[in-house]
């Protein structure tokens, strides 16, 4: 990896599980560590194992960890090398990282270019397209009688590619289902079965992506039966990227994942080698950095699969990955050189 730098001071920008691991992982490594803690966590355990805290806020998340001018602060004042946002908050926030930059500290996460174009999935699914993938039939839909959301929230988006979602369902078929453009978390999903629910499923798909992450844009896709949840764990250096394997998160409540797998069980050797070098493939596109997950849905009666969205971060469920391959993904040094071998 060109550009290289030793990290010798790294600001934990989290609480919790995540934090403490990373700490924990600092501490192995030789580095030291910087805790940003809000009033209501300056005496979790983070804080107690960290080597500084620095106070950012109150405790509601809105003033605290997702402050990005707070964070940018507390780096800047403890002169550290580098930020790890863990999980959540603002680990998928590009203009966290592009302050970073400006600051002159590592970002220990994509690029913002890469946080961009992941956390819109609409463009994540074209950089799939291109990379080769197969994404589920479907498109950019507009509520029966109202204006593309693109005009209004992204003026990056072409709003030429948004259209009635009677259209789309029409030339997908049914049952579809609709997604938000934005954000995470299950939010704005619904499966339609009948063409007289479209447009009440659309509406209310839109309704709660805007009110959950500003962003009301949604796409219909092809809903799949009898498929499966499955998904690859990368890790790269912006330059060259690698697996760490597949897990499968098929069993989930309200879009919520309940039970992780790895390795993902019954794929057969044909698929799981597909499944991994696609993933691998759309990671070189982005030029990806740091650790992050590609989702397929698989549709186990055709024993396809089809590209769902890039996790551009560390994933809750880490834990399963490092537990098969003894391998940290929470390390400051998940974002080197994978080619260096084991990274924590």
């Amino acid at each position: 990896m060109s550009g290289s730098r030793v990290l010798r001071r790294v600001l934990v920008a989290n609480r919790g599980e995540i934090a403490v691991r990373v700490i924990r992982t600092c501490r192995r490594l030789g580095i030291e560590t910087v805790l940003t803690v809000s009033d209501a966590d300056a005496w979790s355990l983070p804080a107690r194992l960290a080597d500084r805290v620095i106070r950012i806020g109150p405790a509601a998340a809105a003033a605290s960890y997702l402050n990005v001018d707070a964070v940018v602060g507390a780096a800047i004042a403890a002169s550290v090398d580098a930020v790890h946002p863990g999980y959540g908050f603002l680990s998928e926030n590009a203009r966290l990282a592009r302050a970073c930059a400006a600051a002159g500290v590592v970002f220990i996460g994509p690029s913002p270019q890469t946080l961009e174009a992941t956390g819109d999935k609409l463009a994540a699914r074209d950089h799939a397209v291109a990379a080769g993938l197969s994404v589920l039939p479907g498109g950019h839909v507009t509520p029966a009688g109202g204006k593309a959301a693109a005009d209004t929230v992204n003026e990056a988006a072409d709003p030429r590619a948004a259209v009635p979602a009677a259209e789309v369902a029409s030339r997908i078929g049914y049952p579809c289902w609709s997604r938000r453009a934005g954000g995470g978390g299950g939010r704005g999903l619904r499966v339609v079965r009948d063409p007289a629910e479209l447009a009440h499923a659309v509406a209310v798909a839109s309704a709660e992506a805007a009110a959950a992450f500003g962003d009301p844009r949604v796409y219909l896709e092809r809903y799949v039966e009898h498929g499966r949840h499955v998904e690859v764990q990368l890790l790269g250096d912006g330059e060259h990227v690698i697996h760490l394997g597949d897990r499968d998160c098929s069993v989930q409540r309200r879009y919520q994942k309940l039970i992780e797998e790895a390795p993902a069980p019954g794929l057969g050797d044909d698929l799981r080698e597909r499944l991994r070098a696609a993933a691998v493939a759309l990671g070189e596109r982005l030029r990806y950095r740091g650790a992050g997950t590609v989702e397929f849905l698989v549709d186990a009666d055709r024993r396809e699969f089809y590209f769902l969205e890039v996790n551009a971060r560390v994933q809750v469920e880490h834990p399963v990955t490092e537990a098969v391959n003894r391998q940290s993904t929470s390390s400051p040094s998940s974002s080197r050189s994978p080619k260096a071998g084991p990274c924590g």
